[in-house]
């Protein structure tokens, strides 16, 4: 069983080149207005679809891995490709205590790479949990970590 998630983009042709650095490997499927990533690890069945109005509204996507050494693979990719925005270590992030990369595709949708080292109690707003995502479009997880 993977998961699907399928993200209406501006620029498929530009979106896919950005995927391909994020995940490294090449779209399995793609058109001018469609890319497919068949991905194994993580196992995602991962699409891009044009779109010439608005693109969809999320919060944020991620990545859950299970160790640090993950993340640490995660980075060095991010990195090489020059995508790596923010790196948060040892935070205390929607009711747990992780580790966590974050960067933004083309769109402005926010990625985050995380692994959750304990939970925490469950208690009191969301806001207050020190999570940094972006809230306006287009705004990059950097810019919105500096505010």
């Amino acid at each position: 069983m993977r998961p699907h998630l399928s993200l209406d983009v501006r620029n498929v042709l530009q979106s896919a080149e950005f995927y391909e650095k994020v995940f490294g490997v090449s779209p399995q499927k793609q058109t001018a207005d469609y890319a497919k990533f068949d991905l194994h690890q993580p196992a995602l069945n991962f699409s891009l679809v044009s779109s010439a109005g608005t693109v969809s509204s999320v919060d944020h996507l991620g990545i859950e891995v299970d160790s640090t050494e993950e993340i640490a693979a995660w980075k060095v990719r991010l990195q090489e490709q020059g995508i790596l925005e923010k790196v948060e270590e040892n935070v205390a992030c929607c009711f747990a205590k992780q580790d966590k990369l974050w960067f933004s595709d083309p769109d402005g949708n926010a990625w985050e790479i995380f692994t959750v080292h304990e939970q925490l109690e469950v208690a009191g707003p969301l806001k207050n949990t020190g999570c940094c995502v972006p809230k306006t479009e287009g705004a990059s997880v950097a810019a919105a970590c500096a505010a």
